[in-house]
This record gives structure tokens, sequence and C-alpha cells, in this order.
């Protein structure tokens, strides 16, 4: 796809290589549908979530992806394995595309977790970034291992076409990542399920945002379910 900004790199002497990165959140689940923590607990996607995986395949037909990383849980793979049908590309699973561990908040909604753990709930947020719920991890521990794997995944395929199927933090901290706000801004960035990011990398650091939250359209009228 043409972009003015390539016409700018080509002006000012920077080689024109291009690596584009497609990133999607899984499906609807049922877990998302309640909205309870979910980041290393699982759950099946839903009807819904189903047909937005279909909706991301066709979305995504035409790119001949070069590799797929995929977070390693059953939600991430059911929906990678509808996008990649029929594909030959090589699928890696990285647990640092995973979603944030919430220790002892897993599978709990957030009236839950003030009920049960309110002190813990309130010292968590008053520190955005080192708060951790018990077990779990902090927004700067999941920042630092997304950004290991951001950069990894520049420097290994380089000019390549690659497919990440991960979650809505993930996808929140690189967005925040590539625009230089603070990881604590990641709340910003509305990122749907079933939804589609990409971003065009040139030299690794010269970053063109194509797309943000896009959700495709689906063949036929879901029911009314909001994204969660």
């Amino acid at each position: 796809m043409y972009s003015a900004r390539e016409d700018d790199l080509n002006v000012r002497g920077i080689q024109n290589v291009r690596t584009s990165i497609w990133l999607i959140r899984h499906g609807q689940t049922t877990l998302n549908k309640q909205r309870r923590y979910q980041g290393i607990v699982d759950s099946p996607l839903t009807p819904f979530g189903m047909q937005q995986a279909e909706a991301l395949a066709r979305r995504l037909r035409r790119i001949p992806f070069t590799i797929a990383f995929v977070s390693p849980t059953g939600r991430t793979r059911a929906t990678a394995m509808v996008v990649l049908r029929d594909r030959t590309t090589p699928i890696i699973e990285d647990t640092r595309w995973s979603e944030t561990n919430h220790g002892r908040w897993e599978g709990l909604t957030y009236a839950e977790v003030c009920a049960r753990f309110p002190d813990e709930s309130v010292a968590r947020f008053a520190d955005p970034l080192h708060g951790r719920a018990q077990g779990g991890e902090s927004l700067a521990e999941v920042n630092d291992r997304i950004l290991e794997a951001w950069h990894a995944l520049l420097r290994d395929y380089h000019g390549g076409r690659i497919l990440v199927v991960t979650h809505s933090t993930p996808i929140q901290l690189i967005l925040c990542h590539v625009t230089s706000l603070s990881p604590t801004d990641h709340w910003r960035w509305r990122v749907d399920a079933g939804s589609l990011t990409a971003l065009d990398v040139y030299n690794s650091d010269a970053i063109i945002v194509r797309v943000v939250n896009e959700t495709p359209r689906l063949t036929q009228q879901g029911s009314s379910e909001e994204h969660a």
C-alpha cells in the first residue's frame, strides 16, 4: 500500500524496508462477556467470538504472513486457527505475548475483587505501574516482556509481514511504546475483542500506525453483544 511517508523516507535517504505487523485481539470469550478478570485463566470463545474470528480471517485473507506469533491460551489459539486456516504460515507460541497475570483476581469481577480484597485493590490502583494482585504481575513487568517480544520480532523478521494473536493489554502497551506514551496510559487505547491493529515499521524506528481497533464487519448480524 502506498504511503506519502514512504516518499519522505526515500527523500531522506533512508532504506525503505517495511516490516508490517498485524496485531489482533482474540474473539469474545465467556469471561469477557461476564466482565471478569481474564489473564492466565482461560475461557472458550462464545459463538459471537467465533464470528469475530471468521470476520478477521476474511479481512486478512490476502495478507501473505511470514510468521505468526500466538499467546499460548485457548482463546488465542482458537482465533489463530480460524484466521490461518488453509495457510502454511509458521506459528510460534510465545508466552511474552500473554495477557497480564491477575493472580488471585483471575475469574473475578471488579466488584468481587473490591469486596474480597479491599486493601489490595486500593494499593494496586494507587500505584498503577508497580501495583499488583497477590500472585500476579505488575504493569511494569508486563511492559518489559511485551517490549522484549516486540524488539525480538523486529530484529528477527525485519522486512516481513507478521501476525500476532494476543490480548488487549499487550496491544495497548505496544501503542503506548510507538507513540511515546507512558505504559500507565495504556487504558486510553480501546482494543475490543476481535479487533485488528496494524503498524508499518521502517528500520525499527520510523513507525506508521495504519489502523487501531478495527473490528471487521460480520457477514451476518450477530446478537447485540458488546465487545468486552
